[in-house]
């Protein structure tokens, strides 16, 4: 076990809304995509300090603080439902409203380093779910807000999630803090 290739989802794996995440992923391995972007999400979110982390781009837009606490909240439910799914649970899973848990969360009030070793260890102990999953695995579907899955999909979903909120940091956020990272 582990050993093998993930693959790329194919688009009957996931429902349509999850594409633009899915292709943000270059990569043809779910696995060597989490590990790649584990050092280089660090790096990025380190070099923002603490006082700019609390930045929000716009009013009514989350600070850089909630952003990557959504990150770690998104990725927390994607590889829940992953591990469900890869155990063959057929539970329908509920969907979460994301704006729901920013209200209900104190990014804000929590330190960028505690923010990035929460991230740090989630997404370590994922990268080992996934890479110690059998082959069959990987394709096994379930269903999650409603729609059909499959544990690849939310593997590629979590790595691409994460950069696509990269992205927007740096494009929205690190202009008005003057970080050239």
């Amino acid at each position: 076990m582990g050993n093998h290739k993930t693959g790329r989802p194919e688009e009957n794996e996931f429902a349509p809304h999850y594409k633009g995440y899915i292709s943000q992923v270059l990569e043809d391995d779910a696995i060597v995509a989490l590990e790649a972007e584990l050092n280089e999400s660090l790096a990025f979110f380190r070099a923002i300090d603490e006082q700019a982390s609390k930045t929000a781009y716009a009013e009514g837009k989350w600070t850089i603080r909630q952003v990557l606490g959504h990150i770690v909240d998104t990725e927390r439910v994607m590889s829940y439902r992953a591990m469900r799914f890869a155990r063959n649970d057929k539970t329908e899973l509920p969907g979460f409203e994301q704006d729901d848990f920013i209200r209900g969360s104190s990014f804000n009030e929590i330190s960028m380093g505690d923010m990035l070793r929460e991230f740090e260890y989630l997404r370590r102990a994922n990268i080992l779910m996934f890479r110690n999953l059998s082959p069959e695995a990987w394709d096994r579907r379930g269903v999650a807000s409603g729609r059909e899955i499959t544990v690849r999909a939310l593997a590629y979903i979590v790595a691409g999630h994460e950069k696509h909120h990269r992205k927007v940091v740096r494009e929205r956020y690190l202009s008005l803090i003057g970080a050239t990272n």
